[in-house]
C-alpha cells in the first residue's frame, strides 16, 4: 500500500495510490482525524518552525480540519500575505477567504473585528489583481472594511480602505461618490502629516477631478 523512500529515521512514506490514502483517510473517525491533524500541526509547529514561516498554509489546513479556528486563521492570514508578496493573487484570495470563512464562527469581540479588517484589506488588493478594479466583490470587501474600521476606532487601514473604494467608484464612473471619498483621503493623509499619503490623496483627487473634466484643480 506504501512506497518507502530513504532510510529510517528519514524515510518519507507515499501511498500508491491516492484513492487508497483517500479510503484509508474517510476509514478513520472524525474525531481521530481531527486529533491527527491537531498532532501534525502542533509538530511542525515545534520541531519545523521553518516549515511554518515557509508553508503556513499547511499548519492552516491541518488546524482547519482539526477544528481549531482560532490557531488556523493567522495561518490564512500569513498564506495569503505570502502569496501577495509573489504575485500570486489567485492563491492569496483563496487562502484569504478561507480565513474569512471561519471567522464567522468565532464569538464577535473587538479582537475579532480586527482580524476581520486585517483580512479584508488585504484581500481587497488581491481582489483587484484577480477581478479588476470594478468588480462587485471589490466594492463588498472594502465596504466591509470601511464599517470595520468604524466599529474598531481609530486605525490607519481607513486610508488603505477608502483608496480602494475611490479607485472602484472612479472605475464604475461614479465620480461624485469618488470625489468625496479622495477628500477624505486627503484629510486623513494631512492628519497623519504621511508624504506617501499624500501623494496617494492628491492623486485620487486628480484623477477625479480629470474625470470629471475639472482641469483647473
Amino acid at each position: 500500500l506504501l512506497y518507502q523512500r530513504g532510510t529510517p529515521p528519514q524515510s518519507t512514506y507515499l501511498f500508491k495510490h491516492a484513492l487508497i490514502q483517500d479510503t484509508a483517510y474517510q476509514s478513520l473517525l472524525k474525531s481521530r482525524r481531527q486529533q491527527l491533524h491537531q498532532q501534525i500541526a502542533q509538530v511542525l509547529e515545534e520541531r519545523f518552525p521553518e516549515t511554518t514561516e515557509t508553508q503556513p498554509e499547511l499548519l492552516a489546513h491541518h488546524y482547519t480540519e482539526a477544528e481549531l479556528i482560532a490557531h488556523a486563521i493567522p495561518y490564512w492570514q500569513q498564506a495569503g500575505q505570502q502569496a501577495l508578496q509573489r504575485l500570486a493573487n489567485l492563491e492569496a484570495v483563496q487562502h484569504l477567504t478561507n480565513g474569512l470563512t471561519l471567522l464567522v464562527v468565532l464569538p464577535e469581540t473587538p479582537a475579532r473585528a480586527q482580524q476581520e479588517l486585517d483580512l479584508q484589506v488585504a484581500l481587497g488588493p488581491a481582489l483587484v489583481a484577480t477581478k479588476g478594479f470594478a468588480a462587485p466583490e471589490v466594492e463588498q470587501t472594502y465596504a466591509r472594511a470601511r464599517a470595520l474600521c468604524a466599529h474598531v476606532g481609530e486605525t490607519p487601514q481607513l486610508f488603505s480602505t477608502l483608496r480602494g473604494l475611490c479607485r472602484f467608484y472612479q472605475s464604475r464612473g461614479v465620480l461624485q461618490t469618488a470625489r468625496e471619498l479622495a477628500e477624505q483621503c486627503l484629510s486623513l493623509a494631512r492628519r497623519a502629516q504621511d508624504s506617501a499619503l499624500l501623494l496617494q490623496a492628491h492623486h485620487a483627487q486628480w484623477t477625479t477631478s480629470f474625470f470629471l473634466g475639472e482641469f483647473g484643480l
